[in-house]
């Protein structure tokens, strides 16, 4: 359902499917750690994508950036990954240490990372949050028509799986965690994960995976990402401005979450957030859809189409976060890219609540917009209006409404 997409100059290239080209990013050795960089050079942290960013008409590609930067070396008892962790994600964005009991967070990836329920218990094992595994019911994962009939393991879609299984635990150490493994990074396949996630029960879904909007999203979201009273978010893009909108993020039936650079300071939040743009093709996606209609809770009045983002959570590579991969990694190293954002989200609703058995949940920020982190500096390209890429007070593309400042913004209610 996706044509083409853009290359890093934005111009239109054919793609070949991701399920056969995801990226490798192997180190030889054994687990291993990330250590902190030394000085980075003039043109700062340099960061690569793990999926393949070329793909077949009809397919997806992943969103996760993987730091290449870092120098490796085997853990000792004293170290600490680098990147950040759950207690600078649950201090940068007020949550809860606690809560999600009962709830459970679907990841929806293409492929397989046989390594992903041990990869998980050593994320949460090394920073102290409760088991989270098969044998005790917190994390199963299961293919997309419901079986373990996995599908072929992919080291690039693997890196993915483990950015997103370690950021619901770091967001919500007490949600469980459904891992759904389409057979491919088709959109039909990535859709019938996403239905397969919600028939098992799942209310939060995470899809950190886009393509280029191509004139049939109409027909996907009634076949996939119409499902009210459940929270589906979708991330935003890594190819900034200039690559236009990202599908699914542009469905009005998902939460579309762009990206910013976190960074601590001095404030009293303690923190400082603005728009991630490391360049002209790399940054938090953003835009005026060409086919999707405005959902009546989306009010900025540039746009007549669907507007992305709706909201936000930190992207920078280069203020990323901790994660440990071992199917095509080796061990700890240090993420970003919307796909960070995406599961961050999704897991700040399920701390929120069960959503109302038909509301779209992606309305509900635009009714508490008091109880976010407004963004208000920082762009991710040129563009007119000026909103459409530029941060400032109030509501702007890249980091739509703002962060999450506690639950309140991702509850029902007006």
């Amino acid at each position: 359902m996706f044509h083409l997409t853009r290359n890093k100059r934005g111009h239109a290239v054919p793609r070949v499917a991701a399920a056969l080209l995801g990226a490798s990013a192997l180190i030889a050795g054994g687990a291993v750690a990330a250590e902190a960089a030394p000085a980075p050079a003039a043109s700062g942290p340099t960061s690569a994508h793990v999926c393949s960013q070329a793909v077949h008409p009809g397919y997806a590609t992943c969103f996760a950036l993987k730091r290449t930067d870092k120098k490796a070396r085997a853990m000792s008892a004293n170290d600490t990954p680098s990147g950040y962790g759950p207690s600078d994600l649950q201090s940068a964005y007020n949550l809860p240490t606690n809560g999600g009991s009962g709830q459970t967070v679907a990841i929806v990836d293409a492929q397989d990372d046989p390594n992903a329920e041990s990869d998980l218990a050593t994320y949460r094992s090394t920073y102290g949050l409760p088991e989270c595994s098969t044998a005790n019911g917190c994390f199963s994962k299961i293919a997309q028509d419901g079986s373990t009939n996995y599908p072929t393991g992919d080291t690039g879609w693997a890196g993915e799986i483990s950015l997103d299984l370690d950021m619901v635990s770091a967001t919500c150490p007490g949600c469980h965690i459904l891992l759904v493994e389409a057979n491919s990074a088709s959109m039909s396949d990535l859709g019938t994960a996403v239905n397969q996630a919600v028939s098992q029960g799942a209310k939060y879904v995470s899809n950190s995976y886009g393509g280029n909007e191509d004139g049939t999203e109409a027909q996907s979201d009634s076949s996939y990402f119409n499902h009210p009273g459940v929270a589906i978010t979708a991330s935003s893009g890594d190819g900034a401005y200039a690559a236009g909108t990202e599908y699914p993020a542009s469905s009005p039936f998902v939460t579309a979450v762009g990206g910013t650079s976190l960074t601590k300071d001095s404030s009293s939040r303690g923190w400082s957030e603005s728009v991630w743009d490391t360049s002209s093709s790399e940054g938090a996606g953003s835009g005026c859809s060409s086919d999707e209609t405005k959902p009546t809770w989306q009010t900025d009045t540039g746009c007549t189409n669907r507007m992305v983002a709706d909201v936000a959570a930190v992207a920078d590579p280069a203020t990323g976060v901790a994660v440990y991969q071992t199917y095509g990694g080796s061990g700890w190293a240090v993420y970003g890219g919307t796909s960070a954002a995406s599961p961050i989200i999704a897991s700040v609703y399920a701390l929120a609540g069960t959503p109302g058995a038909n509301d779209v949940p992606a309305s509900y920020p635009y009714a508490h917009t008091s109880n976010l982190n407004d963004v208000t500096t920082g762009n991710n390209g040129t563009c007119s209006p000026s909103y459409y890429c530029t941060a400032g007070p109030g509501y702007d593309g890249p980091t739509g409404l703002g962060t999450p400042n506690g639950l309140a913004a991702f509850t029902a209610g007006s």
